[in-house]
């Protein structure tokens, strides 16, 4: 596996699979680049090149005590970006990778991005704020980070299952959802509480109405870890005339259990 380093001298690990036009795949927290196993060989077989980054304290980056905030990472994303020279590039972000690309384009701008697609991304504004009543209070995160203290694989265990929307027929096997348990507990204890936090803090709301680029937006109906009113829907309410893509059955965890359709739906969006 190839590893870069960022400007604070960590190194962070990616993957880098076929050629063509680029597509850059941001993992959700607590997920590193094996999440994207049912994306990757749906692109290459169809002459795109992929590449997975894993954030710094995910998978097999490094883990730095600093560097968590949504800042640091959005920069990280672009110091691959660069380290690659790519350009054209299809940026793809799940859950709080949705917010790294939103933050990454406030900062790097759109000069090498050409599309976006934002799946089950925790956008645009999580915290109860006088202006964001739709958001949830500071109690609720904090928590969360008490559990992560206490009993962090309990917390993903009570999960799994509406982590994927099981109850409503997703075929998922037990196997499966161990397998994201452990990808999940993998990730460094600290990293999981500083980004959890980071992520619930970060206002994304101006930035995605600056959004310029063909941009889709998709999410489950039946999410529990990032409810669609608070979020799919904002989010399509806030980038302009972006496509918006609701899936009745489906939960956090698309890249699976919707894969598919998924991947069609972001092909469309490259085609477009």
């Amino acid at each position: 596996m190839p590893y870069f380093e960022t400007t604070d001298g960590t190194r962070l690990a990616y993957e880098d699979y076929g050629t063509g036009a680029p597509i850059v795949f941001v993992a959700s927290w607590a997920l590193g680049t094996d999440m994207w196993e049912y994306q990757v060989p749906f692109f290459v077989d169809r002459g795109y090149r992929c590449v997975l980054l894993d954030r710094r304290g995910h998978g097999r980056s490094d883990r730095p005590s600093t560097g968590y905030d949504i800042d640091t990472r959005a920069d990280d994303l672009a110091a691959l970006i660069e380290h690659l020279g790519l350009r054209g590039i299809t940026l793809v972000g799940h859950s709080a990778g949705g917010g790294e690309v939103a933050r990454y384009l406030v900062r790097h701008g759109e000069e090498r991005v050409s599309r976006v697609a934002f799946v089950s991304a925790v956008l645009p504004f999580l915290k109860l704020t006088d202006d964001n009543p739709q958001g949830a209070p500071e109690a609720l995160c904090e928590a969360a980070v008490a559990q992560f203290r206490t009993d962090r694989p309990s917390w993903f265990a009570q999960r799994a299952q509406g982590f994927y929307a099981t109850h409503l027929g997703n075929d998922v096997s037990p196997a499966l959802i161990d397998l994201t348990m452990r990808q999940c507990l993998e990730t460094a204890p600290w990293a999981t509480v500083e980004v959890w936090r980071a992520t619930f803090h970060a206002d994304h709301r101006e930035g995605l109405r600056a959004i310029t680029v063909p941009t889709l937006v998709v999410h489950g109906t039946a999410d529990q870890s990032a409810i669609v009113e608070m979020t799919g829907r904002r989010t399509a309410e806030l980038v302009p005339g972006c496509v918006y893509k609701e899936y009745p059955t489906g939960g956090h965890g698309l890249f699976a259990t919707h894969s598919e359709r998924l991947n069609n739906d972001i092909l469309d969006l490259i085609k477009g």
